[in-house]
Parts: C-alpha cells; structure tokens; sequence
C-alpha cells in the first residue's frame, strides 16, 4: 500500500457516513422512477466536480450492436436515460471508466418484504432496498470512491468517467455512452458477484451465449371428433418426433463436452460449453385427449471465448436436420430452427494483464485476500465495452443478496463491504491512472 493509496483510504474512513448516507438516498431517489434517479446521480456528478456531465436518452432499438441480436419483444421500448460525468486528468495517465447501472427490476409485490424498499434501512450490518445491490451500489461505489480521491487532496493524471448506465429490458445504456465517445484505456463494471462471493472474485471473463426454439410439426388425426383417443394411432404426435429432435442435441452436446475446451473454465468447473433444451411445449393440459399439430422446445447454448459462435449455430442446424433425414415423417416435414437472442462472442480480461493486477492487487491490499477470476457468469455486461469499442473490462462489487432479479425479498448489501469496495475502487484510481 502505497502513501496515497493511505491518504485514500484514511478519507473513506472519515467519510464513511456520508458514503453510506448518500446510498440510502438515492434508494429513496428511486422510488421516483428512472428519471428521478439518475437526475439525482446527476447532481452528485456534478457536485463533485467532473467538468463534463450529460444526460443521454436513448431508445436501444436504434443503438449499434452489431456484437449481439436479441428478440425485440424483450427490448423495452421508449427512449431510456444514461448519465456520464468526465473528470479530465492532468493528460499523462491512463484513463478509466467506471460505469453502473441504476435500473432495477420492475418493482413488484413487496408484501413479502420486511424492509420499506425504498427507505434504505440499515439493520445488523446490512442496506435493504429495490435494486441495491442491482445495481444502485454500483453508482455509489464509482461516486463516493472518486470523491474519497478528490478529497484526499489528489488530481488523477488520467481521466476517469463515471457511467450510470440504464441496462434492464435490454437498455444497452453502455453502448450508447460509448457512442457518445465515452471510451478509455480500461473500464470497470462495479457490479456485485452473482455468485455472492462480493470482493472475493473478480469476474474477468463471459462466455458467448444463445437461445434457440425449434418447432417440431405433428399431425392430428383426421376426425370431426372433439377428442382424439381413440384415433391416437392414426396421429403424428408431435412429442415423439420432438424426441427425436431431442436426442440429437443430447448427442451434440455430450461431443461438444469432449472437444470444446477454455482452460480457464474446465478448471473452475470442468467443462467448458453446455448445450441444454429447458422448455417443452405441447398440447394443452385441460385437454389431454387432443394431439398437438406441433411442439415447442426452447433452449440455451454457452460458447467459451475464441469459439465462432456461427460455426456451433451450424452445428445446431446440422444436427437437427441430421436427425430429420433419419425420421420418415420429419423427413418430409421438417423442424424449424429459429435464434431467439445471441451475443456472439464471449470476452476475456486475463489474469496478466494490468487492468486484471491492478484490480487483484488493490482487492488483496483492502481485504487480506487474493480474489478469485469467476468465469462463470454468461453473457455478462462486461462484454460491452470491449466488443463494441475494444476497451478491456473486469467486473466486481461488494457482498450482496436476496436481489429482486431472482425473486428474492429484502435484497440487501453488506455495509461493511461498501465501505471496502470504496477503498478498493480508490486504490484503482490511483494506481491505474495515477494522481
């Protein structure tokens, strides 16, 4: 640790009730909608200084992701709000951005709660609210650890960009501050671990990711009849043939097991791709006596960084049209493949690069532990940067849990772990881009 990197750390510890105070906050902002919330983070911007701070709406259906193609029914319409602050260095360092998203899951039924959602309320250790730990912390963390710096009575030499950026319902909020000409050498997303680890990971890689649903044709019986028992054997049954289909990708996958390896990730867990249909739809329930004309199933397939995620969509199709061949009736009536969504590349920090030594070694010198590289977290906002504007990316936060996004209740953040996750992001600031 180094005496600036103490002159930091002794600052969050002197404003560590303000640091904590202004998030409760801006939970409380955020009972007022995105425009309230991202106002306020404005204001904060502002007041601490940066010498550029904009406000950018953007409707995501216009912005440029040539990385990524989605199914527009989960893009939310409208334009949604991003805001950016620049605090321009000396011009010697390296510049860095820290971005956020301020957005949380529509709010829903809070009867569950034990907590006011939007109060910010503290109790044995832990902040409760709507979307604190997904990701309201994030925005405080780059704020408050920047004015710690500041504070402390040093001027970073490289620029850093502060990035609160909307990202549910597919906003892409990053993407269009990056289309602003907001970019830098490195960027940090301040995002805590999904996995809960908090500040005992650094999630430095994601894998490419794709959904699919194919649509297998039967055929009902030929009957004016309302039900079809008695005719069953002279249908198609789309579940059969959905079996077949079925099969096929079972194969695809357990070879793709084999042969598909990133070494990064068969150590973390021992396989490097998966390929898995997780949803079956066929027939109606309320009428089991009547045959379906086709069957539904969706699923997922994960692709390490490096692999060409065009090449395995033709795997898919291959195997698919492989095992229609071998069926008389798909042969003649064959499954249709569609993508749902794909983000076509994974992306990769590795652990020797600066960026990734810069972030361990500031983690390791504010809580006695070497974090851990997660690679396990597909399709991680952390691709955005690097695959739109090369800027290599690394993510981490603080403890947290219970998050609405997964149906918890009282989703919370250690208040202890903000509080180190403000001297880590300080001590980054000043290593990285100098002071």
């Amino acid at each position: 640790m180094t005496e600036k990197e103490q002159l930091v750390w002794r600052r969050v510890d002197q404003q560590r009730e303000a640091a904590i105070g202004w998030l409760a906050a801006l939970v409380q902002a955020s009972r007022g909608g995105e425009e309230a919330t991202q106002a306020y983070v404005a204001d904060k911007f502002k007041r601490l200084g940066c010498d550029e701070v904009e406000i950018i709406s953007a409707d995501p259906r216009t912005l440029p992701i040539e990385h990524e193609s989605a199914d527009p029914s989960g893009i939310q319409p409208g334009e949604r709000i991003s805001v950016a602050g620049r605090l321009s260095g000396a011009g010697v360092g390296r510049s860095l951005l820290l971005w956020a998203h301020p957005d949380s899951s529509p709010v829903g039924d809070t009867e569950g709660w034990q907590h006011d959602p939007f109060a910010g309320q503290i109790e044995d250790g832990r902040m409760y609210g709507w979307g604190v730990s997904d990701d309201l912390i994030g925005v405080a963390i780059m704020a408050c650890a920047l004015e710690a710096v500041l504070h402390a009575g040093l001027q970073p030499q490289g620029d850093v960009i502060l990035a609160s950026a909307a990202s549910k319902g597919r906003a892409q909020g990053i993407i269009a501050l990056l289309e602003r000409g907001y970019g830098a050498d490195a960027s940090i997303y301040l995002h805590p671990a999904e996995s809960g680890a908090g500040l005992g990971e650094i999630k430095a890689m994601t894998s490419a990711w794709l959904t699919f649903r194919i649509t297998v044709p039967g055929h009902p019986p030929e009957t004016t009849e309302p039900g079809h028992e008695v005719f069953f054997h002279q249908a198609v049954n789309p579940l059969d043939k959905a079996w077949v289909i079925y099969q096929a990708l079972q194969k695809l996958d357990e070879k793709r097991g084999r042969e598909v390896h990133h070494p990064v990730l068969d150590e973390a867990i021992g396989r490097s791709t998966n390929l898995g249909v997780t949803c079956l739809r066929c027939g109606d329930e309320e009428w089991p006596g009547l045959v379906s004309p086709e069957c539904v199933m969706t699923g997922f397939l994960v692709c390490p960084p490096g692999e060409q995620v065009d090449e395995v969509q033709i795997q898919v199709v291959q195997a698919v049209e492989e095992a229609a061949a071998g069926d008389d009736w798909l042969r003649e009536h064959r499954p249709r493949v569609e993508w749902l969504s794909r983000m076509i590349r994974g992306t990769e920090v590795p652990v020797e690069h600066p960026l990734y030594q810069t972030v361990s070694g500031a983690i390791e010198a504010v809580t006695g532990i070497q974090p851990r590289n997660y690679p396990l977290h597909p399709g991680s906002d952390i691709r955005n940067p690097t695959l739109h504007s090369g800027i290599p990316t690394v993510g981490f936060g603080p403890l947290s849990g219970d998050s609405t996004q997964i149906g918890g209740w009282d989703e919370w953040i250690d208040v202890e772990d903000y509080v180190r996750a403000l001297k880590v992001v300080g001590s980054i600031i000043v290593n990285w881009c100098g002071v």
